[in-house]
């Protein structure tokens, strides 16, 4: 799993982020200032003072006309219209209302938009009712015009301008901007998706699959890419199995060429030597019969066993694997041997209760033969050590010999076929025993020698 922020859909985020959010925060600062400045040229103040000066005008207006009423009436200059208590059924509301109120006299502004001004009085059980015009002045129009800039200096108090111009700002800014981003989320997903495949596929082909091939390819610059990944891997798998076929023809030539020069190293002498015969043919000579006779017979015991070699070498033996006794088996292949080798010292250290091995038992006698044999060459006057342990469900089997051990070089190779370190070998015999090591199970590997020379241990399979 990618570290966060290192995959290109979380940079692509940040990148958005950091385009996004400051011009943003930068955009609502300068709206914010914008606002504070408009609403700095409002006339809230020029309002409520005017409207103040109105009501102080038209309250002294209206005191002073109400004076001069109440003088005139006084001073009898001007008539009244008199109200009976008889005939109280027709005097109007206003008149009713100061009659019931128990006043002794009232103002009172009436006519159309208050354009009169009114004077009543109390006399006796009468009301007397004086009224003269305002001159050149609607009082109940002022009054109108009062009300309704108090209304709006009341109402612009009750509301937050600057507090809900920046809600409605930051809400509808907020959810662009987090459309934006859903949709930027959606569409790096959609882009990142391909990388992570293709991804995906590199690592599948550096684990060897070159049979891995990413589906879904568009027809952009990302699908352009994914089309080569599968034109890639193709053009891997098809340069693979030529070169695992020209690497198979290169060791099967390299083995003919090993063969033929074998064989003509043989078959040279074999001419000389039949040449030879018949250029003497004339001759009775029986020494010489006889030598001529034993060289062609040790060449061709030489090509006999050349063939054999490679025919084992070459060929897939079957496997037949059962419990076999590797302490026995170790013990008689060393009993064979010691007839052979009378200059070599054989001893074994055998585990006790050795368990039982699961393999083929012919692959087995050839493995222990092989080694036992290549020991004894090395060290034809020295000794050979035969070890058997086990550890954790494997029988393993040591042969170690007291010979001159192995140089770098031959460690490296030495179960390479047809490459040989000793004097007259084919190079087939460890590659044939590690051949049967693995077709029974287990392995050889070349240790380090417990007595100074070359050692080789065989792993096989517990038998349970």
């Amino acid at each position: 799993m990618n570290p966060p922020f290192r995959t290109l859909r979380s940079r692509m985020i940040l990148v958005f982020l950091a385009a996004t959010v400051p011009p943003l925060v930068v955009t609502l600062q300068l709206s914010l200032n914008l606002l504070d400045r408009s609403l700095g040229y409002r006339h809230d103040r020029e309002i409520d003072d005017l409207s103040q000066a109105l009501a102080s005008v038209g309250r002294g207006y209206y005191h002073s006309a109400s004076a001069q009423l109440r003088e005139r009436a006084l001073d009898g200059r001007a008539a009244p219209v008199r109200y009976a208590l008889a005939s109280q059924a027709t005097w109007p509301a206003i008149v009713h209302e100061f009659y019931d109120s128990k006043d002794t006299e009232r103002f009172h502004a009436g006519g159309d938009n208050g354009a009169t001004l009114e004077y009543m009085a109390r006399r006796g059980d009468e009301v007397w009712v004086w009224s003269a015009p305002f001159d050149g002045v609607e009082m109940g129009r002022v009054s109108h015009l009062y009300s309704e800039a108090r209304a709006i200096l009341e109402r612009d108090h009750t509301r937050d301008l600057r507090r809900g111009f920046f809600t409605t700002f930051l809400a509808v800014s907020g959810v662009v901007w987090l459309l934006s981003l859903a949709t930027l989320i959606f569409w790096t997903w959609h882009i990142s998706r391909p990388i992570r495949q293709l991804t995906s596929g590199l690592g599948e082909v550096g684990r060897g699959n070159l049979d891995y091939a990413i589906a879904g390819a568009g027809d952009d610059e990302i699908g352009s890419v994914v089309r080569g990944f599968n034109q890639m891997t193709a053009h891997l798998r098809d340069s693979r199995d030529r070169l695992v076929y020209l690497a198979r023809m290169e060791s099967w030539q390299a083995l003919a060429r090993k063969m033929a020069h074998e064989i003509k190293n043989s078959l040279t002498p074999i001419r000389l030597t039949v040449e030879e015969i018949a250029a003497r043919r004339q001759s009775t000579d029986p020494e010489f019969l006889q030598q001529a006779a034993q060289i062609v017979v040790d060449e061709v015991t030489t090509l006999e066993r050349r063939v054999k070699a490679f025919s084992e070498f070459s060929g897939e033996p079957p496997v037949s694997p059962k419990e076999v006794d590797l302490n026995s088996l170790l013990e008689e292949r060393i009993t064979l041997l010691r007839s052979a080798h009378p200059g070599v010292r054989y001893t074994v250290r055998l585990e006790e209760k050795q368990p039982l091995v699961f393999a083929d038992e012919d692959l087995v006698k050839g493995i222990l033969t092989n080694l036992l044999e290549n020991a004894a060459q090395a060290a034809p006057h020295g000794a050979v050590l035969g070890v058997t342990s086990s550890q954790n469900g494997t029988i393993k089997v040591e042969i170690h010999d007291s010979g001159p051990g192995l140089s770098p070089l031959a460690r490296n190779s030495v179960f390479e076929p047809t490459i040989s370190f000793k004097q007259g070998g084919m190079g087939l015999g460890l590659s044939i025993a590690r051949r049967g090591a693995v077709l029974s199970g287990g392995d050889i590997e070349l240790i380090p020698g417990e007595l100074g020379g070359a050692g080789f241990r065989v792993s096989l399979p517990r038998a349970h």
